[in-house]
Formats: C-alpha cells, sequence, structure tokens
C-alpha cells in the first residue's frame, strides 16, 4: 500500500524577502551617509565652534603657498572669476572656499566678493572643535 502525503514541501527558497530587505538597507545607508565632498587638497581649516554641513556646489581652496583651486583644477588669480562663472552657470550658486589658516584674510575675501558678484551663497568650511 503506497501511503502519500498530501502536504508537498517545495525545497526551493524564495529570495524575493531577502532582496527586498537588502535593497532597503541599501537605501537607508545612502541616505544616511555623509553628503560632504571632502576636499583632496592639503589645507590646515580653521576651528569653530558652529559648524554646519552645506551641500557643496563648487569648492574653492587657497592653500598656505596663495596656490587658488576650484575644485581639483588649478587657477591662477587672474583666471579665477571666468573659471567660477564657468562652474556657476545654470546651477544654484554655492561657493564653499577651503582656506588655510595662515592665509590673509584679504584673499578670501577676495574670492568671496567675486562668488558674490555672480550671485552664489559663499560659505567658509571649519574643522570642529
Amino acid at each position: 500500500m503506497a501511503l502519500k502525503s498530501k502536504h508537498n514541501v517545495e525545497p526551493m527558497f524564495s529570495m524575493s524577502s531577502m532582496t527586498d530587505i537588502i535593497f532597503l538597507l541599501l537605501i537607508f545607508f545612502m541616505l544616511t551617509s555623509s553628503f560632504i565632498t571632502p576636499s583632496g587638497l592639503p589645507v590646515n581649516l580653521p576651528t569653530s565652534k558652529a559648524s554646519t554641513v552645506e551641500l557643496q556646489k563648487v569648492s574653492v581652496t587657497i592653500t598656505e603657498n596663495l596656490e587658488y583651486y576650484v575644485g581639483d583644477k588649478k587657477v591662477s588669480k587672474a583666471m579665477l572669476e571666468a573659471e567660477l562663472r564657468n562652474r556657476l552657470t545654470g546651477k544654484e550658486g554655492a561657493v564653499v572656499l577651503h582656506v588655510d589658516k595662515a592665509v590673509p584674510t584679504e584673499q578670501f575675501v577676495y574670492v568671496a566678493g567675486i562668488a558674490t558678484s555672480l550671485e552664489a551663497k559663499v560659505s567658509i568650511a571649519t574643522m570642529p572643535e
């Protein structure tokens, strides 16, 4: 006499619920990660008590030797305004200044003046205390 079970168990495992969980975790980590683009140039930033996070559109770096970089591209002081004008067209203007501690104030005021004349928001990057 051949007895058969009415309930057959499938030996296959459904991975659809596992992929849903993986995608949810991926989205969670993408949303909670930092939106700050680190500057790859070695600059000794000043410290500040109040430090806020700003979404960076255009980065301008002034090194201790008074070298100017827009993003990672080295530009001369005379070509700085033209480079900023090219980078700020069609975007919300936001310029983040990465200025070394040893740079005189007039140098980053000069860059901030160019950025405000191009109707861009200007902020100075600092390190928290």
